[in-house]
């Protein structure tokens, strides 16, 4: 089994006081999960900062394809350095929960990452139950939650409780009926039980 490896690196200093302040604002306000969430949208804006600068010498057209990627995404990007000034908040902005609550589908944003988890988000009609997916900006006006189906009652239950309703006095007039049916085969089987000593007794 080959073992993958992981898309996040963990901080270099555990225990900074500093850090771990900001962190935990950002996991209030964003509603995430666990840190994890964190160092893998830190992952992947320093992955956008490695391919700014690996073009940074390349034609114009092949730094435009990433700029076009990055503003699909929402993010104000035209230069190099504007996508070296990207930051962490920027990405997690763009995650479904947080557009999720700015539309206010949601009212918190942890009330939407609960939507999400439980497939009751959709974009252009298909479920997507990942927080970490980035929307892209051509789908905001795409998402919906969905709604439940309300079962329909049965036609014939529904007639029998308006009936039952409507006439409460035939329904316990009903009741006794039954009770002597049932008593009725009891009263059956004793004259049987007479006729067939009968004869035993004239042959006695």
């Amino acid at each position: 089994m080959i073992r993958k490896k992981n898309l996040y690196r963990k901080p270099m200093k555990p225990f900074e006081a500093s850090r771990i302040k900001e962190e935990n604002e950002l996991r209030n306000k964003y509603g995430l999960k666990n840190k994890k969430e964190i160092w893998k949208t830190q992952a992947k804006v320093t992955y956008f900062r490695h391919r700014a600068k690996a073009l940074a010498n390349k034609p114009h057209e092949e730094q435009e394809v990433l700029f076009r990627k990055l503003r699909a995404l929402g993010l104000k990007v035209e230069t190099t350095a504007d996508v070296l000034d990207l930051k962490v908040e920027d990405l997690l902005n763009r995650r479904l929960p947080t557009v999720v609550a700015q539309k206010k589908i949601a009212n918190t944003v942890k009330q939407a990452r609960q939507m999400v988890t439980h497939k009751r988000i959709k974009i252009d009609g298909k479920t997507v139950n990942t927080p970490s997916y980035l929307v892209l900006v051509s789908e905001e006006n795409k998402i919906e939650a969905k709604q439940k189906a309300k079962k329909p009652k049965p036609v014939i239950e529904e007639k029998a409780q308006e009936e039952l309703q409507e006439n409460p006095a035939e329904a316990s007039a009903e009741e006794p009926t039954e009770e002597a049916e049932k008593k009725e085969p009891l009263q059956d089987e004793t004259p049987k039980e007479e006729s067939s000593k009968e004869p035993l007794e004239e042959s006695a």
